[in-house]
């Protein structure tokens, strides 16, 4: 069962009339018809609602085909969707609204294919689900070895070593029972993550170095910690300029205001969107 339905796409001119619709298959054959049916109109830029998990393969046939993609945040379509002629809800009217959402932001994120960085966020995001399994069975681990024995004591973060899983193998040896037979299983599985995790960590170094090396020179910032910042806002692409990454990652700086109340402040082409 295909978890997304087709692209519709509507295409405007640049005062937001609607010119055409298309829906295609979320495939490179789909992709393909659409590149082919908005040859008929000039100057066009597709503008994809930025749920990149449902539009990353149509991004990336569009750009791979030579066309300009824009991405629209979906708080953005709320406007448009309001002021829409149509009242409702569906694909052509939701793909209208993110046409229109582009041409009122011109400056908008221009999308560019993967990089490497794409790569440090995959496996990042991969270590971190498996650690967080360790963590989890660590933790029955530790209960279970307490029931059998409580004097068995384990070392701080030893169950991420290979040795000391094999050592208490061992020890688990002198019990029968229900409790050991699972203690051992998830000491298993405890180790088997741990030759998963440790060869991700040498991976993403390796990355991290080639892509960002004056990250590992900020005191603190280690291995992991760039792969996450590298993984979250790697892609300059995305971004305005510099004020927006600052309020991206938070670093923006704050203005603070003394006693006294504020002045106010002094009052002074063709678009392709789909929806899903």
């Amino acid at each position: 069962m295909p978890i997304s339905g087709p692209h519709t796409v509507v295409a405007v001119d640049d005062v937001g009339r609607r010119l055409g619709v298309k829906t295609v298959r979320t495939n490179s054959e789909g992709h393909l018809e659409l590149v082919r049916w908005s040859a008929q109109f000039d100057g066009v830029t597709f503008a994809l609602e930025d749920c990149r998990h449902l539009t990353r393969r149509l991004e990336a046939d569009l750009l791979a085909a030579g066309r300009r993609v824009v991405r629209v945040p979906p708080r953005l379509m709320a406007g448009a969707r309001r002021s829409a002629r149509q009242p409702g809800k569906s694909d052509p009217i939701d793909a209208e609204a993110v046409a229109v959402a582009a041409l009122r932001h011109p400056d908008l994120p221009v999308a560019a294919l993967d990089g490497p960085a794409r790569e440090v966020k995959l496996l990042s995001d991969h270590r971190h689900d498996l650690v967080g399994q360790r963590t989890r069975i660590a933790s029955q681990i530790r209960w279970y070895l307490h029931e059998l024995d409580p004097d068995l004591q384990i070392p701080s973060r030893g169950l991420k070593r290979h040795g000391v899983v094999a050592e208490l193998l061992v020890e688990l040896d002198r019990f029968d029972g229900v409790v050991a037979r699972l203690a051992r299983s998830l000491l298993s599985r405890c180790d088997e993550l741990n030759h998963q995790i440790n060869p991700l960590e040498a991976e993403l170094r390796t990355l991290v170095r080639a892509i960002a090396p004056s990250l590992l020179d900020i005191p603190g910032c280690r291995v992991l910690s760039a792969a996450v910042i590298i993984g979250e806002t790697a892609g300059l692409h995305r971004f305005r300029g510099k004020d927006a990454f600052a309020r991206f990652t938070g670093t923006a700086p704050v203005p603070v205001w003394s006693g006294l109340a504020p002045a106010r402040a002094r009052s002074g082409s063709t678009t392709a969107a789909t929806g899903r």
